[in-house]
């Protein structure tokens, strides 16, 4: 494991993580007033709440961001943030009190270790309240304990993925990425050139990756200030960043997500937030698979 920094003023980072059981999660608790949106490419998603952050949805706002192993079933990882937020009156404002926003995204890992142990309520909670404004802690830690990569050559030629963070900065400007990297793809190096045989996808049909085996999740944020819009944009970016860094990318078994997060503090157009993502979002998969 390795730690790097998150330079996103107000963004805090915690993991709950089981290196036995080879699984675990991530929470992203955001600044008040942060606005997000996000996108789905692969094939096979589990999330939770991202159709809430479709542009022109009633609800702008999200309170956290939860990334998790065990396939749906850490989906419930959520459930212990939201219990947190609302103990800290936390959330969308109603005349019932406050009722907190959670976005969860989910990577398959119950393949490895023991599928029987997947982070839920209590794991949720236990990663919220780990959540600090210091380094980020990334390899096999969180979401990403459990992760693989190079699946789609077949069995037996899968390697460690992990959890990376990286950031990419135009003056005042920051953009951020963590993603957990769960790919049936292979992750490349700067300026590699992929697999030209496609070994993976020219075997017969049932030597193939299972469906919804891998799974690439991630974040996206900045302190620049966009709206849903431009939240979608900058998510969108994070795909193109993904792209760049995996191939090959969003396949049928992968159920590859971004969710982009604005903070708001520094003046941003959605095309400098999207142009920082790419690069943030493809360093932050390298720096992954590096630590």
């Amino acid at each position: 494991m390795s730690a790097v920094a998150l330079p996103v003023p107000g963004v805090r980072v915690g993991h709950w993580t089981d290196p036995v059981a080879r699984t675990g999660c991530t929470v992203v608790r955001l600044p008040s007033g942060s606005v997000a949106s996000g996108e789905v490419r692969g094939g096979a998603p589990a999330s939770r709440e991202l159709d809430l952050l479709v542009p022109g949805r009633l609800v702008r706002e999200v309170s956290a961001v939860v990334l998790t192993g065990g396939s749906a079933f850490g989906l419930a990882a959520a459930d212990g943030v939201v219990d947190a937020c609302e103990a800290e009156g936390i959330g969308f404002p109603t005349a019932a009190g406050p009722v907190p926003i959670v976005v969860a995204m989910a990577l398959y890992d119950l393949a490895v270790g023991d599928a029987a142990v997947r982070p839920g309520r209590s794991e949720g909670a236990a990663a919220w309240a780990a959540a600090g404004s210091g380094p980020v802690q990334t390899g096999l830690v969180g979401a990403g304990t459990g992760a693989t990569i190079g699946k789609w050559r077949g069995p037996g030629a899968a390697r460690p993925g992990g959890l990376g963070c990286a950031s990419r900065s135009a003056g005042p400007l920051v953009v951020a990425a963590i993603a957990a990297v769960n790919a049936a793809g292979d992750v490349l190096s700067p300026g590699a050139e992929p697999d030209a045989e496609l070994h993976g996808l020219a075997r017969a049909p049932g030597d193939r990756p299972s469906l919804g085996t891998s799974t690439t999740v991630g974040l996206v944020v900045t302190n620049g200030r966009l709206d849903e819009l431009g939240c979608l944009a900058a998510a969108q970016g994070g795909h193109d960043g993904l792209a760049r860094a995996i191939h090959p990318p969003h396949l049928s078994v992968d159920g590859d997500a971004v969710v982009a997060v604005a903070t708001g503090e520094v003046p941003a157009t959605a095309d400098q937030v999207r142009t920082l993502a790419v690069l943030s979002f493809a360093a932050a998969i390298r720096q992954a698979v590096e630590a």
